[in-house]
């Protein structure tokens, strides 16, 4: 054997156990995780989530349909429904928090409110009242904007003849 081959050897590249169990562990754990966002995906669980803000006084009651979780690019409901068993005799104003809307790409309301105007951070809303019915249901046909990361806190106010009946807080929480 030659001097130049002396202290070469085979082996000294090869790692000890504990080198071999911490990778293999580190692989496993990285794998869990990635199974547990797979499985999450698939039954739904970082899709959207909706809840329903309910009150009532002066004879109307509310009722608000929205995305308590959601997250950008998806379709997020905002639906009022208002009720009023003996029947609606005047303009029905919602007054909603404007900075709630930010975060939304919108294609509007339906139906379109009669009028509109915004001040202090709210938008008000006022519809002709519906003839002969018991409730009336405003829609906001809306999907989070890509860029929104944040949440929003919101209240939705019911006015008629010029004063408050009630009043809904909601907030919608954004995942990535």
């Amino acid at each position: 054997m030659s001097e130049d081959r002396v202290g070469d050897s085979t082996v000294a590249e090869v790692k000890d156990a504990s080198e071999i169990r911490r990778g293999l562990m580190g692989r496993r754990a990285a794998l869990v995780v990635l199974l547990v966002v797979v499985l999450a995906g698939a039954t739904g669980l970082l899709g959207v989530h909706t809840s329903t803000a309910r009150a009532s006084g002066g004879g109307y009651s509310i009722a608000l349909d929205y995305a308590r979780v959601s997250r950008a690019g998806l379709d997020s409901p905002w639906k009022v429904t208002v009720t009023r068993a003996d029947g609606f005799d005047g303009e029905l104003t919602l007054a909603t928090s404007s900075t709630y809307f930010e975060m939304f790409e919108t294609q509007g309301f339906s139906p379109e409110p009669d009028s509109e105007t915004a001040a202090g951070g709210v938008l008000y809303q006022t519809f002709a009242p519906p003839e002969g019915a018991t409730s009336f249901t405003v829609a906001y046909d809306a999907y989070i904007q890509p860029a929104s990361q944040r949440g929003r806190t919101g209240r939705t106010t019911l006015i008629v003849d010029g004063r408050e009946v009630t009043h809904v807080d909601y907030r919608t929480w954004l995942v990535p």
